[in-house]
């Protein structure tokens, strides 16, 4: 079905959140190594950003890699760094061409030190594009994003810099890494999880969640689509009543 064709783009979600996941079970079911995985799922990547500025969304999250994935195997880890800096290095001429800009989320000072330069390398390159915007979120976790915009506003509190009545939740977005970036209307897992592992977890609570059996290296542009088309179908109440929509 052309998915495409039937998603009325004046109703577009402002932002879509994606938790990438099925690499390794896709590199499993093809006799591969978990590496094989992370690079095909760079493909799915390149598909759907892709799809997303042909459409015209204004952001773009993907959640790349969480501060829980650094348990993982040494090997692994290895490989998906060096992976990492390969496909920035290799994909910022074309985030230009197609006008996109680059952004991330999470820890990244975290990371090996050539993969903080590329990074940084691409956002200065991409800051000037006015089309879609790619969130990258690395070495990220929603938890910690929390407890340090509850430390940083405790501290404006004891420097009397704001006042206890002037917390709400308006404040707090302004002091979360997201604070420039609206929240996600739509977040999609792939491979069949039905969890949200540490995301966004405060910018979610009004998201519409969609889930897909799909692996993450089988994800394409055509899937975001029809992810999207699902969401246009639904009704966002906010709490509200659907006689008070109306109304």
């Amino acid at each position: 079905m052309d998915y495409k064709s039937l998603i009325n783009t004046s109703e577009l979600p402002g932002h879509v959140a994606i938790i990438m996941d099925g690499n390794g079970r896709w590199a499993k079911e093809h006799n591969k190594p978990r590496i094989f995985g992370h690079k095909n799922g760079v493909l799915s990547v390149r598909s759907v950003v892709e799809g997303a500025g042909e459409i015209g969304l204004k952001y773009l999250t993907l959640y790349a890699f969480s501060t829980e994935n650094w348990n993982r195997p040494k090997v692994e880890v290895t490989a998906l760094m060096q992976l990492l800096v390969a496909t920035i290095s290799k994909e910022v001429s074309t985030l230009n061409k197609n006008n996109v800009r680059l952004l991330t989320i999470g820890d990244i000072e975290s990371l090996p030190g050539n993969c903080e330069k590329e990074l940084e390398k691409a956002k200065e390159k991409t800051k000037n594009n006015t089309g879609l915007n790619l969130v990258l979120a690395l070495s990220y976790s929603s938890k910690t994003e929390i407890v340090n915009t509850v430390k940083a506003i405790a501290k404006d509190v004891s420097e009397a810099k704001i006042g206890l009545d002037e917390i709400n939740d308006t404040l707090i977005d302004d002091y979360l890494e997201t604070a420039t970036i609206q929240d996600p209307e739509l977040l999609i897992r792939t491979s069949g999880e039905y969890r949200i592992s540490n995301f966004l977890l405060w910018q979610i609570a009004y998201s519409e969640l969609y889930f897909t059996d799909k692996l993450w290296p089988d994800f394409t542009k055509d899937d975001l689509f029809e992810a999207i088309v699902n969401y246009q179908k639904r009704e966002r109440r906010f709490g509200m009543t659907s006689e008070q929509l109306t109304n």
